[in-house]
Order: C-alpha cells, then sequence, then structure tokens
C-alpha cells in the first residue's frame, strides 16, 4: 500500500491533500476498531470514568458533521443534530452512548466522510482561506483550512484513547 496526501481528481490541490489527511485517518480509525465486541465498544475504562469508543466515535462524526456544515456555509440542520450530537451534555461531558452497535456508529462516521467528499469536490483553494467560528458556543475562529486539519488531528487524537481502552479491556 502506497501512503501519500494526494486527492481526488475533481478536488483542487490543497483541498485535495487536506481531505486526503482526513480519510486515512478515518480508514485508520476503522482499522483500529475492527472487532470489537459491544461490550468492548461500551467499555468506560477500568474504573468506569473514561469516554467509551462508542462516545468517541459519535463525538468524532459530530465534529466532523459540523465542520461540513461550516465549509458549506450553511447551519447544521436540527435533524442532524438529534441524530449525531449534542455535542456535550449538561454536565460538559461527552454524552453518553450506550448499546449502539459498533457497525452503526462506523456507518454514521462514513456518511460524513462521504458528505465531505462531496463537500470538497465545491470548495476551492481559495475558499480555505474563508473564517468560521466555531466552539461550544462559537467563541472561537478559524480557517477551513485549519478545519479540515483539525478533523483528521482530532481523529488521530482521539484514536489514541481508543487504543488506550482496548489495552485495557484486553488487560482485564
Amino acid at each position: 500500500m502506497l501512503y501519500d496526501l494526494q486527492g481526488e481528481a475533481s478536488m483542487t490541490p490543497i483541498v485535495g491533500m487536506l481531505y486526503s489527511a482526513v480519510v486515512q485517518n478515518s480508514q485508520r480509525l476503522q482499522l483500529i476498531t475492527k472487532g470489537m465486541s459491544q461490550e468492548e465498544v461500551d467499555f468506560k475504562g477500568p474504573n468506569h470514568t473514561h469516554n467509551s469508543t462508542a462516545q468517541l466515535l459519535r463525538h468524532i462524526a459530530y465534529v466532523d458533521l459540523n465542520w461540513v456544515y461550516r465549509m458549506k456555509g450553511q447551519p447544521l440542520p436540527v435533524s442532524l443534530q438529534e441524530e449525531y450530537g449534542p455535542m456535550i451534555d449538561a454536565n460538559h461531558r461527552l454524552p453518553m452512548v450506550k448499546g449502539v452497535s459498533l457497525n452503526t456508529l462506523v456507518s454514521k462516521y462514513e456518511h460524513v466522510i462521504r458528505m465531505l467528499k462531496d463537500t470538497c469536490t465545491h470548495i476551492t483553494d481559495e475558499d480555505l482561506d474563508k473564517i468560521v467560528t466555531f466552539g461550544h458556543e462559537n467563541e472561537k475562529q478559524a480557517t477551513l483550512r485549519w478545519g479540515l486539519w483539525h478533523m483528521a488531528d482530532h481523529s488521530r487524537y482521539h484514536q489514541a484513547h481508543i487504543n488506550q481502552l482496548r489495552k485495557w479491556y484486553k488487560g482485564m
């Protein structure tokens, strides 16, 4: 297998490169979660104090979905907010997710990646300079370029958590 950051032919070079980074991390996420049982997907660490793989997968999908809509310049539809969200619960933690199959969680994330692909074919490298707001209260600003990079980086960050959960689970 050849690793590269070559985007799709229908994308401008920088958009394609950043999209490719997101896709490669999406593929890695699927690889590291492959074969997890429902018990492992719901496992919250040795003292039940960590976010489960299910919570992390839903969180990654919801963050990425929000970025897709920022790139489109559209608000996230309420129906998708309800299906994928919320971002945090009343205690400012990732919402509880339990009993949702790995297949369902991965399928929903794949849907977001397909939406991202479509969106990236409609934006240009120049569009990446656009500044958007984000954060729990839209208190932060970033370019779309940073947003695409963040999607890849954020996924990779939580993949480390999932790998740790898998180690703890196997050690029990």
